[in-house]
């Protein structure tokens, strides 16, 4: 533990030590940007199933993973369904998800009809366990979509080998780990398909759109046709595409399957192609100013800062921090600990939020199965699902023990070092006085 000083904390009077003008600002948009938004006006096409910018975005992100295929969608939620239904998952249908993750994950296997089972997480990575997913599987399962939390890969390889053991689709999903790597290989390629998020707060952000990737010609054709109305858009139609008839084509107009109108455009398009040729640039910055608050926070006993395993990387979509204040010889419950450290941090100028108050189970969503309309559906066109929190002992631990450190606005991948190490003096000294922190709490 650091010496106690005697500047009194922010909370009790004193003056903070993280001034608000010495954060970035995210996302990050400079001259790159403002060129390719100009070019886009200027070309006059704005939309369209071939339109320049969104085309070159699904070559240059399907390059940059290494994968065939790439398909762009106006949400990660809707890269998520896109990919889900490609599959060919529907109702009466299971798909095993983790319990911690953004409702997203689940509500894109409902948007199919199907059913979302959940497991636990394992602690160090917050990924889905491996080990639980074996035992969640019936006869009803189909798939499985683990979540690169926080931009950290999970136990990818064992739930790859359960999915090729058991036969089940795997979909990844990587919307908060852009070019986050597992023993080399990016994440979102280990998968039958893998899908992201362009949005704002992303590591690549865009606005909102999505991506999906595959390997796979034809789940890519069925991929294409969901987020077009279920129409068979050919690729060989692509050397047709004229600039100056851009809404025109020789479209048929004629659905095959169910299909949604999924589409991105292209400014999100061009912003995103802008942002991906700094992303490893940002990755690498994230990395960096994360080992300088791994480093000074690890050394505080009852905090342990986030874990990436041996021959991974992460991308540091969000700095979680988990706390035991037993450690520190205070008993008192871990949400008390939890929000008064929180209150104490932002007393001092440090942007640290929740990110999640509870495993999405025990959202309104789930626990009153209120599907489509409010009724029961999908869960009554399949066996039943329990989702008792009792399940997912980790996921409730973790949400009522840990906060993030940086936030969607100020993210740590931009941030000065000097910053950085003023996060470390703040919770150094919050840590260091928790008694009267957590008496402060009331």
């Amino acid at each position: 533990m650091p010496r106690r000083l005697s500047r009194p904390l922010a909370l009790s009077g004193g003056e903070p030590l993280v001034q608000a003008d010495q954060h970035v600002r995210w996302p990050v948009l400079g001259a790159e940007e403002r060129v390719a938004v100009l070019g886009v006006l200027e070309r006059g096409v704005l939309s369209g199933p071939f339109a320049p910018e969104v085309r070159g975005l699904e070559r240059e992100w399907a390059s940059y993973l290494g994968s065939q295929h790439c398909i762009a969608t106006n949400s990660g939620t809707a890269a998520l369904h896109v990919a889900i239904t490609a599959a060919g998952i529907g109702p009466g249908d299971q798909v095993i998800v983790p319990a911690f993750t953004f409702v997203a994950t689940a509500l894109a296997v409902l948007h199919a009809g199907a059913v979302p089972v959940f497991v636990d997480i394992e602690p160090r990575t917050l990924g889905m366990d491996p080990r639980l997913v074996e035992r969640a599987i019936t006869p009803a399962t189909r798939a499985v979509i683990p979540v690169h939390m926080h931009g950290t890969p999970c136990e990818i390889d064992a739930i790859a080998e359960i999915c090729r053991r058991r036969k089940l689709v795997l979909i990844e999903d990587a919307a908060q780990a852009h070019g986050a790597t597992h023993q080399g290989r990016k994440v979102g390629t280990f998968g039958a398909l893998g899908c992201f998020s362009v949005q704002s707060s992303k590591n690549l952000p865009a606005g909102e759109g999505g991506l999906v990737v595959t390997d796979d010609a034809a789940l890519w054709e069925r991929a294409n046709r969901t987020r077009m109305f279920g129409e068979d858009v050919r690729i060989a139609d692509d050397p047709d595409y004229r600039l100056e008839r851009a809404l025109d084509g020789n479209r048929a107009y004629d659905s095959l399957a169910m299909g949604w109108m999924y589409r991105t455009n292209e400014l999100t398009a061009a912003i995103a192609r802008a942002q991906l040729r700094k992303l490893d640039a940002f990755n690498a910055a994230a990395a960096r100013n994360a080992a300088a608050l791994s480093k000074r926070l690890a050394r505080l006993p009852g905090v342990t800062p986030p874990i990436v395993p041996d021959g991974d990387t992460s991308c540091f979509h969000k700095y979680r921090v988990r706390l035991d204040a037993k450690a520190r010889g205070i008993e008192a419950p871990a949400t008390r600990v939890r929000d008064a450290v929180k209150k104490a941090l932002v007393a001092e100028g440090v942007e640290a939020v929740l990110w999640q108050s509870k495993p999405v189970p025990a959202q309104g969503l789930f626990r009153d199965k209120a599907g489509l309309g409010g009724r029961a559906c999908p869960w009554d066109l399949g066996p039943a699902v329990d989702y008792d929190l009792a399940q997912y002992p980790e996921s409730t631990r973790l949400v009522e023990s840990s906060l993030v450190l940086f936030s969607h606005t100020c993210p740590i991948a931009p941030q000065p070092p000097a910053l950085v190490d003023a996060y470390a003096d703040a919770f150094e000294q919050v840590w260091e006085r928790l008694d009267e922190v957590v008496a402060a709490a009331g």
